[in-house]
């Protein structure tokens, strides 16, 4: 990497030194722009496509050819910020496309202190915020009563929590991501227009850019010098002026368009989506400074805000400092919803590569010895690797006498040696506790879940000591945590956790966050079914309807098969889990069940193969994993199979025939990084024989010219690319049956 590995040295020194890297004023000893390398624009550009072939080059921080300026680059994006004569973000751009994201300039951040707000950094004077013109900066000046920019330091990104790697099967997953880290410093302004005493705090902007992905995080810090607490009322982490995506002239009728840009934020709950779950923290507004739209209101949703709707109203000591939760931006590079969903798949590899965890796992019905030990020998008979204590089974962590402690520690030392893990089920949010424990909403609201007791009640800091003491005593190692935290405000002013509303939703969101981070640091997987990947659960639903289960058997094959193609737009296939009821689940009758096992054992093993060939792990709720000699021979060859084909398996996949029971299905999982570089997965649903020619593209194998073709175990046949990467591969099939074609270099 030459100079950048270099420079990332650099300024590394400076970091553990306690130094700041500062602009023209430089302190001795310090780094200054002068230290950087010279930014090249058309030199740094990726000239390749990096969902195929990572950069060479990483990301770093250089000068420009201007006095006061830097730009963070990875060869994907840039930021580029001036210096003078404040602080400010006068660049973002897509390098992929060579399009500018940012049409103005805004403030680096806001926040509101003692009930003033503040810019930070930021400058004035912008003639026309349709778009940007370089030789406008010059003129720009700073707002006085903005924080104003002191320093940077530059340095590496570090780990936002701890992951133990106890169970990692994905290859190439780095943690902390490589790439580099900037911090902007800035000091109180001299007057404020509200006349108000200025509290003695600063504030800092954070930047990491990482190495080979269009991905840069941003964050807050303050830190309150002062003699006096402080109270930090809110904050916005982000403000972006982004090209607005739509010139609709009329919103009254139509839905405006959002930038193409991917933002969400680690502050996320309630939902199964990134954009749903992240709507408390990331908002796209009409810009007020952006009078020149051919939006006849000025209604274009084109001015990026992130920031909390409500608080946080927490209270800062003297010498203390606040972090705000973290913004991730990513410019797409397409409109193409495979490809966008590619980069936002590698963008959790990157940023949360706990996700490519991804454990077979049983749901036993029953927590007794018996029935758990049992599921725990047929586990390490067949090759699945987890217990999961299901609900309605009798496991209750919230039992914290030494005696079942015990009982959960014998348990957990039993599967040990079995090479077995082992957890339970929890249900949190969406049930009622008393008056004097649940959220008190305000009026016209109600819970999301219809009921919910507050996490900082005395009931719910009780919840969460008890849950800290099952995992650190019984050697437990999964927590399946239902009706997780969604968001709800409490108006309470007798739980001891929080003061009332204002602060009520950042501290539970820190409470249960805090406690998954300590989770993933003991190596405890989690599964939630709410978009808490960012803050260190590994799985939550796939996306299904829980009464589908008690469907026909034959039914909910095509279910299985729909909702993975249409849950891995946005997840990778260990993202999601799946459902397979071996017993009765929400009625069905025998029609709906799987039991006994080797009475339906082609439905199991159809059920098994759709959810395995798709790289997703299901829960398989039951009992048992086998009842015959039989059916233990089907469920462990089909194991091996996947475990065989593991790293290829749980690698990307792009989209094929959605299932819909009239003709066959496929999907296509793409690695150029391994030896298998593809593997075709293909499933016929008809009860009829059928002979297809499937016409893939294999772009994103990164095979060009030819390809190695091996259906099943048979020997591989070479095939030739076209101009689009596509082969033509002949498919004959029977009845009810699936077919899978490995796919390497020739």
């Amino acid at each position: 990497m030459g100079p950048i590995s270099s420079v990332k040295r650099l300024c590394a020194v400076g970091v553990l030194a306690g130094l700041a890297c500062l602009a023209s004023t430089a302190l001795p000893g310090t780094v200054s722009t002068a230290d950087l390398p010279l930014y090249n624009k058309e030199a740094g550009r990726y000239g390749g496509d990096w969902l195929v072939r990572a950069p060479d080059a990483g990301a770093a921080v250089y000068r420009t050819a201007h006095d006061n300026e830097i730009v963070l680059s990875n060869g994907l994006v840039s930021r580029t910020f001036r210096l003078a004569p404040n602080a400010a973000t006068v660049a973002l751009d897509n390098l992929i496309t060579d399009e500018a994201v940012l049409r103005g300039v805004k403030p680096e951040a806001r926040v509101a202190v003692n009930g003033v707000s503040y810019d930070v950094g930021g400058l004035k004077g912008q003639p026309n915020y349709a778009y940007l013109q370089p030789d406008w900066l010059d003129a720009l000046t700073a707002d006085p009563s903005a924080f104003q920019f002191s320093g940077f330091e530059v340095g590496e990104p570090s780990e936002r929590m701890a992951w133990n790697r106890v169970r990692h099967h994905a290859p190439g997953a780095e943690w902390p991501p490589e790439g580099v880290y900037l911090r902007m410093d800035y000091h109180m302004p001299e007057t404020h227009a509200s006349g108000e005493a200025r509290p003695d705090i600063r504030v800092s902007v954070h930047y990491e850019l990482y190495d080979g992905e269009p991905v840069m995080s941003k964050w807050l810090t303050i830190h309150n010098d002062g003699a006096e607490t402080v109270r930090i009322d809110g904050f916005t982490t982000e403000i972006l002026a982004a090209v607005e995506r739509g010139s609709d002239v009329d919103s009254s009728r139509t839905a405006l368009l959002l930038p193409n840009v991917h933002v969400e934020s680690d502050y996320a709950f309630q939902g199964g989506t990134a954009m749903g779950s992240s709507r408390f923290a990331v908002h796209w507004a009409p810009d007020p400074d952006y009078t020149t739209q051919v939006n006849y209101v000025c209604a274009t949703p084109c001015l990026l805000e992130v920031r909390p709707e409500l608080g946080p109203a927490v209270d800062l000591a003297p010498g203390k400092t606040f972090e705000s939760f973290r913004a991730f931006v990513m410019p797409f590079d397409t409109y193409d919803r495979e490809r966008q969903g590619l980069a936002q798949r590698r963008m959790y590899r990157a940023i949360a590569p706990w996700v490519t965890e991804n454990p077979l796992m049983i749901h036993v019905r029953y927590a007794n010895w018996d029935a758990v030990k049992l599921a725990i020998d047929q586990c390490a008979e067949v090759g699945f690797e987890m217990v999961i204590m299901t609900f309605g089974s009798g496991f209750n962590i919230e039992d914290d006498s030494e005696a079942y402690l015990a009982e959960m520690r014998r348990y957990a030392e039993y599967a040990a040696g079995k090479g077995v893990e082992i957890g339970g089920y929890s249900l949190l949010a969406s049930r009622r506790i008393d008056d004097a424990n649940d959220v008190v909403m305000p009026e016209g609201q109600s819970p999301t879940f219809g009921n919910s007791p507050c996490l900082l009640s005395q009931w719910g800091m009780d919840y969460f000591r008890e849950l800290y003491q099952f995992y650190d005593r019984t050697g437990m190692r999964l927590l399946e945590h239902d009706g997780s935290y969604p968001g709800d405000v409490c108006m309470s002013a007798a739980h001891p956790g929080h003061r009332g509303l204002e602060d009520s939703q950042w501290l539970q969101w820190r409470a249960i966050s805090d406690f998954y981070k300590w989770c993933r640091a003991k190596g405890v997987y989690l599964n939630v079914p709410d978009y808490y990947y960012l803050a260190g659960s590994s799985k939550c639903a796939m996306g299904y309807r829980e009464v589908n289960w008690s469907l026909p058997r034959a039914q909910q094959v095509i279910h299985t098969r729909q909702n993975i193609y249409d849950g891995t737009w946005e997840k990778t296939p260990s993202m999601g889990w799946m459902f397979v009821p071996l017993t009765e689940y929400h009625g069905g009758g025998a029609e709906a069940t799987i039991e006994p096992l080797d009475e339906h054992l082609d439905h199991y093993e159809r059920m098994l193969i759709s959810n395995l060939a798709m790289g997703v792990q299901a829960c398989y709720r039951g009992p048992r994993l086998y009842d015959t000699v039989r059916t233990k021979e089907m469920v462990a060859r089909w194991v091996a199979w996947f475990k065989e084909y593991r790293d290829i398996f749980e690698s990307d996949l792009v989209h094929g025939r959605r299932a819909d029971g009239r003709d066959i299905d496929w999907m296509l999982h793409v690695n150029p990084n391994l030896v298998h570089k593809g593997m075709l997965v293909v499933f016929n649903p008809l009860d009829e024989p059928v002979e297809r020619t499937i016409a893939p593209s294999l772009y994103y194998t990164g095979l060009t010219g030819k390809a190695l073709v091996a259906e099943g175990n048979s020997p591989a046949k070479e095939y030739a690319l076209d101009r689009d990467y596509r082969i033509e591969i002949p498919v004959s099939m029977p009845p009810k049956s699936f077919a899978w074609f490995v796919i390497t270099a020739p």
